[in-house]
């Protein structure tokens, strides 16, 4: 029987930086993965649709190309040729995982992981061999799956995110089941391309944990320039699917469509874990139980990211992994971070962190807030990408910020300013006074720390 000082099981954005942390450590380290390293994020999440959108921005920028002084002539989305540059770009990144895993010194498994007591594990390979692991400690990170709820039909028409990036082409209609983040951002890639496309959200509102500005501009443009239609506040009943098609209804207007993407958020992954065998408590939910530093209820055992129902971020998951080992290993004692950038890849891009303006209004604390708009941003107008905001909150007796949210050009790329000075506990003061390049996108920060005192130089001041 091999012995470990650590193994990971699972090889995705959470799972394979732990394994490379522990090795960096000095720990004899392995790493089982029951699929494809890299995990859901690298193989069918993050990687992939970004790779999908960046294409479909780049063919919604090409149909503007006239506004900039630019004669194209006629231009059309190959998505066959899409596909294939998604699929190079992913094996290309897992290959590089794969030598990153090695180059360590970390030892790969491939197969199901299951505890058979608290420091052994099995590992059941796709031939049904099974090799059994020692270890003095084990970080599970088996991340979660997509929902898909019994009364959706099985069939072909029928699919969740996985399963639409394995399609080789697009639909002409979709009906996209969940206003979230995956749900929306599926629904802009596809309306970008050419699908006619209805959102039908549940709750009174899609994306319902972005600061309501947000809310509101990225729902104007997702309505007003990509043509999609959204439906929230009721549910998708009566829903069938056929050869010719799939409908529901909402309300009283039948909805038909070619395809119906299922985003419903997604679900833990402990399917033949085993964790029972360990001591591993779950949560009625499904959940690995973890307390602030990732520790389970048996001693040992870690679980980091998805599957402890943390935020379903692949980067929150990255830094839960390292953070646990280094905890299991004895080099250092920080629990989770609770500051967490969010980031949304829709047209146009969200980016959030720290506390919403209604969150903190909502806690009884007096705040100020500052915005500025990109449409009064040089650098904005030179590049034709002027929709959107960046908008600040702090607390008013201390000016300390507390949160930002940025929605438009490079939001997702712009929220790292603000987490660094939120994490850094910096005032809107010394935000302000940070000397930021001109032209650049980075200068709405410091003109929204500004506007927060009142003393914005690049837009009008407030009506008293």
């Amino acid at each position: 029987m091999d012995s470990f000082d650590l193994i990971v099981i699972g090889a995705g954005p959470g799972g394979y930086p732990a394994a490379i942390r522990a090795a960096q450590l000095g720990a004899r380290t392995a790493i089982v993965e029951q699929e494809a390293i890299g995990g859901t994020c690298l193989n069918w999440g993050c990687i992939p649709t970004k790779s999908l959108i960046a294409g479909a921005d780049l063919f919604a920028h090409l149909g503007r190309a006239a506004e900039y002084g630019i004669q194209a002539g006629e231009t059309r989305a190959d998505y066959p040729a899409m596909i294939a540059r998604k699929d190079k770009i992913v094996a290309k990144l897992r290959g590089g995982v794969k030598q990153l895993l090695k180059a360590n010194g970390v030892q790969t498994f491939e197969g199901t992981g299951s505890f058979q007591a608290r420091n052994r594990i099995a590992v059941r390979a796709a031939d049904g061999a099974l090799t059994t692991l020692e270890t003095k400690h084990t970080v599970i990170a088996t991340g979660s799956t997509s929902v898909m709820p019994g009364f959706l039909p099985k069939h072909p028409r029928v699919v969740e995110s996985r399963a639409f990036l394995d399609r080789p082409s697009l639909p002409a209609s979709m009906i996209v089941l969940g206003g979230g983040v995956i749900g929306c951002e599926f629904a802009c890639m596809a309306a970008q391309l050419g699908v006619k496309v209805t959102v039908v959200e549940l709750l009174p509102e899609i994306l319902a944990m972005l600061d309501a500005d947000a809310i509101m501009e990225l729902r104007k443009h997702m309505q007003q320039k990509l043509g999609i239609r959204i439906l929230a506040g009721a549910p998708l009943t009566n829903i069938g699917a056929d050869d010719t098609g799939v409908s529901g209804t909402v309300g009283k207007e039948t909805l038909r469509a070619d395809l119906l993407l299922a985003a419903l958020g997604r679900r833990p992954v402990t399917a033949g874990l085993d964790p029972a065998a360990a001591g591993v408590a779950l949560t009625d939910k499904g959940m690995v139980v973890v307390d602030a530093f990732g520790r389970t209820t048996a001693a040992s055992v870690y679980a980091i990211g998805d599957v402890n129902g943390g935020p379903q971020l692949a980067h929150a998951a990255t830094a839960q992994g390292i953070a646990a080992v280094e905890h299991a290993l004895g080099h250092a004692r920080r629990a989770f971070d609770a500051l967490v950038p969010s980031c949304i890849f829709t047209a146009p891009e969200v980016g959030q962190v720290g506390l919403t303006e209604q969150q903190a209004q909502a806690s009884q604390r007096a705040v100020t807030v500052g915005r500025f708009p990109f449409a009064a941003l040089g650098r904005a107008l030179a590049t034709g990408d002027s929709e959107g905001f960046v908008k600040l909150i702090s607390d008013a007796q201390s000016d300390r910020l507390l949160g930002a949210t940025a929605v438009g050009p490079h939001a997702t790329d712009l929220i790292a300013e603000a987490t660094l000075a939120i994490k850094g506990e910096w005032t809107a003061a010394e935000l302000g006074r940070v000397i930021h390049a001109h032209p650049t996108f980075a200068e709405s920060w410091m003109e929204a720390a500004h506007a927060l005192h009142g003393a914005c130089i690049h837009a009008a001041p407030k009506r008293r």
